[in-house]
């Protein structure tokens, strides 16, 4: 069992029955799913940076990125509709538990000049996004093989109602909030 799966059980479901004043166990919110993307501009000039992105994205989550295309096309940054413009992984069960965990307890603390993560960049619903600027910061990541940094936007999608509740279960998991 994930070491993040069995610490929700053990400790975060009993807390939050605690703090909330949950009747029933479902009622606890919990993480749905985990989506890792990458836009990649770069990919219009050249199709190996889309190759590169790929690969590095599947060496992270475990699970082979679908390619997102252009909807419109935009003329200004050279963009037709149906291009490559991204790729996007939905990661949920143990394999959302094992990327948090190394998301949380390995890549967070190797940004450079980390002082913790954004805590107002919950959407309202109990949903957090947060963006990494670059994806060497991941251990399976080699970086003298790292051609080109790209970064990645990272969003957590829970059952929870409210952000203050979303909030309190990713702190739970050990998520680095900056205090304010």
């Amino acid at each position: 069992m994930a070491r993040l799966k069995e610490l929700y059980k053990s400790k975060v479901v009993p807390e939050l029955t605690k703090e909330f004043g949950y009747k029933n166990v479902m009622a606890v919110p919990r993480i749905e799913k985990v989506v890792v993307s990458m836009g990649i501009g770069k990919a219009v000039q050249e199709k190996k940076f889309l190759e590169l992105a790929k690969k590095d994205l599947m060496m992270i989550t475990g699970q082979l990125p679908s390619v997102c295309r252009a909807k419109k096309s935009v003329s200004n940054f050279k963009v037709r509709e149906g291009m490559d413009t991204g790729l996007k992984v939905t990661v949920r069960g143990v394999r959302m538990y094992e990327f948090m965990d190394r998301l949380i307890s390995l890549a967070i603390p190797r940004v450079r000049d980390f002082r913790g993560i954004n805590q107002n960049s919950f959407d309202g619903r109990g949903n957090y996004s947060m963006g990494l600027s670059e994806q060497s910061v991941f251990p399976e990541i080699n970086t003298a093989k790292v051609e080109f940094q790209q970064g990645m936007n990272i969003t957590f999608v829970t059952t929870a109602k409210t952000n203050k509740e979303a909030k309190r279960l990713l702190e739970l998991f050990g998520m680095p909030f900056r205090k304010s």
